[in-house]
């Protein structure tokens, strides 16, 4: 009796909603001559041609093909591709390691000098044993002692900072790249995993000037060439121009990323060339082109921004790495700062764009490892540290990373994020697609975590348009995406953003959305402010205009936390209050989560073990989102 009256109250209910439906359909139905619109169209997904997957991946990623890479880490190309589409592996110390979820697309981005040598070198390739340096290399490491193949291993790193490559390696190379690239091949499979073909291009001594490269193409057109490594040249403009006749020549094309600014003393980010001249409109051209993005975190710190260029910044000390170069050998300047993080190099390309009518540093947002194990670990509970040497054990948070000459310059363990992620918007899971999208910069990267965010700029959006389900429909009918320009001002109206987020089902709630504008005055002088736009509970500003904090439930001990805090999702519309049309400016949004355990809590965990205080124990995981830019 029960289930009858049950389906006849379903029935009650549903037959209403038939006759609703039959008569909008009947409505819908085109008649004999009509012509069929748009706004005819049931559904509210048809027709639409903008990008609506957002997929994350990893753009810089080492292996044993690697030559620093390859004296400790023993787990090859064809394994990292395993393991960033999900399959369980083994690491060079023989754990198991396995991500909690695939990832969408990934760059492999082996060292360009000496490509493959390593593995060449430990199989006897015949061209580096009849060398004597080579014959020499490959009985050590052959020996079996451990201290004869450590101190081989490092004195092999060590020969990439000569002036000339110490071994001929030529056909090692061009072997490694085209087996590389047919690995790509086989393993890219449009619409599940894309395989993008890169590699990265290293300059010699401690400032870190490297790029990650990475093809549109596939291993029919990266065949066309070898990576261009330090040995063609230390100067990275001769790289922007070998990467522009390679397109010119093929009729592909090709991008170049930075990364790790906060390591290069000043010089990532400069306002001249590399050998101190001033900018040329051409050379700024020529780089706004091929360096679309720049890697704003990973696993050697946060290049965001730093407390002394955004003091009234709350959260702009994060995972900073600030005491020399690279390797140790010069000591920070407070001068160079300037020119390593990403907030202010987008502040710096409005002055030269004042200067030369382009803008050099006009650059969306992208996230990597830099992990030299060959496993793209971001997550903070499944860190594997950034070589094999410090793969998860009891100690290796206090072991050194990078041993510097200073040692108030060394790098340990703990220092190490666990970061980061690269998102991109595309229409599909292709090569084609999540290229594109890196080109026109529609991408933002997360220290780790996959929360979804929009950012749309425009004149016109309303705080209706916060309330739609489908923000990005609005969005593209009324603005330009992340990575793009505004249009003119007209009719004296401000800016307006409609940004949304939502959070990693895997990680913490939602904290706040910021937007982050930084501009030009009339004068030339460049300012930066941080806006809260929206954020959790019933939090309101204090008189200093500051948010209070969304509080922390991270239980360190047990290195966990409750999402009873935050919120699974935020959206709003934001006019900036201050705007100036004449004044050119660009504006971002980060997305913070609520604080949850960093990978140090994890280890200590794992091992009941005890760190000093001065380790931290928790992080607050946060997105960048490429840029939108206003120019008068």
């Amino acid at each position: 009796m029960l289930s009858k009256l049950r389906r006849a109250v379903s029935l009650s209910l549903f037959v209403p909603l038939l006759n609703l439906t039959w008569s909008f359909a009947q409505d819908a139905v085109p008649q004999s001559g009509d012509v069929i619109t748009e706004q005819q169209s049931f559904s509210p997904y048809a027709g639409r041609e903008f990008p609506t997957r957002v997929l994350f991946g990893e753009t810089h990623l080492h292996t044993a093909v690697s030559v620093d890479a390859g004296t400790m880490c023993t787990v090859g190309q064809e394994d990292a591709y395993r393991f960033a589409r999900g399959h369980e592996v083994t690491t060079t110390h023989g754990l198991k390691a396995r991500l909690s979820r695939p990832l969408d697309f990934m760059v492999l981005t082996d060292h360009a000098e000496m490509y493959g040598l390593m593995p060449a070198l430990k199989k006897g390739d015949p061209e580096l044993l009849k060398q004597p340096l080579g014959r020499k290399w490959y009985d050590s490491l052959k020996t079996g002692d451990r201290d004869k193949v450590f101190s081989t291993a490092m004195e092999i790193v060590a020969s990439l900072s000569e002036n000339k490559q110490p071994l001929k390696a030529d056909k090692v190379v061009k072997d490694a790249w085209r087996q590389y690239t047919a690995l790509a091949d086989k393993y890219n499979e449009p619409g599940v995993f894309t395989a993008l073909i890169g590699y990265e291009y290293t300059t010699r001594g401690g400032y870190n000037l490297h790029r990650n490269v990475v093809f549109r193409g596939d291993s029919r057109v990266a065949n066309l060439t070898v990576p261009f490594s330090q040995y063609d040249s230390q100067n990275p403009e001769d790289l922007w121009r070998a990467l522009a006749e390679f397109e010119a020549r093929t009729g592909s094309e090709v991008l170049a990323s930075p990364h790790n600014g906060n390591l290069s003393n000043g010089r990532m980010f400069s306002v001249e060339t590399n050998d101190g001249r001033p900018y040329t409109r051409e050379l700024a051209e020529l780089r706004a082109r091929l360096e679309p993005l720049v890697e704003v975190t990973q696993i050697k710190g946060d290049s965001e921004t730093h407390p002394m260029l955004s003091p009234s910044d709350e959260f702009a000390d994060y995972e900073t790495w600030d005491k020399s170069n690279l390797n140790g050998t010069e000591a920070k300047k407070p001068g160079m700062i300037q020119y390593e993080y990403t907030r202010e190099a987008l502040k710096n390309g409005l002055l030269l764009e004042a200067k030369l009518g382009v803008n050099p540093f006009k650059f969306g947002m992208a996230g990597g490892t830099d992990s030299h194990t060959a496993l793209t670990t971001a997550g903070e509970d499944n860190f594997f540290g950034k070589h094999s040497g410090v793969e998860p054990e009891t100690h290796r948070w206090e072991h050194v990373v990078i041993e510097a000459p200073n040692p108030d310059f060394t790098i340990y363990g703990w220092q190490q994020a666990a970061a980061g992620v690269t998102a991109v918007w595309a229409e599909e899971n292709t090569r084609e697609e999540i290229f594109d999208a890196m080109k026109r910069k529609e991408t933002y990267a997360t220290t780790g975590p996959r929360m979804t965010v929009r950012f749309f700029g425009g004149w016109d959006f309303t705080s209706d348009d916060a309330m739609s389900r489908l923000p990005a429909g609005t969005g593209y009918a009324k603005g330009v995406p992340m990575g793009s320009d505004l249009t003119k001002a007209v009719g004296g109206k401000s800016p307006t953003f409609l940004v949304a987020a939502m959070k990693d089902p895997y990680s913490g709630n939602l904290d706040r959305i910021q937007i982050i504008k930084g501009w030009l005055d009339r004068a030339g002088n460049k300012h930066e402010k941080v806006y809260d736009v929206a954020w959790s509970g019933e939090r309101q500003p204090g008189e200093d205009g500051k948010l209070p904090p969304v509080g922390n439930t991270v239980n360190v001990a047990e290195a966990t936390w409750t999402n009873s805090i935050g919120a699974p999702e935020l959206i709003t519309v934001w006019k900036d209050p201050d705007f100036d049309p004449s004044e050119s400016a660009f504006y971002y949004a980060r997305v913070l989560e609520i604080p949850t355990p960093r990978w140090t809590a994890y280890e200590a965990k794992r091992f009941n073990i005890k760190m000093p205080d001065e380790v931290p124990m928790t992080t607050q995981e946060r997105a960048y989102t490429s840029p939108i830019w206003y120019s008068p």
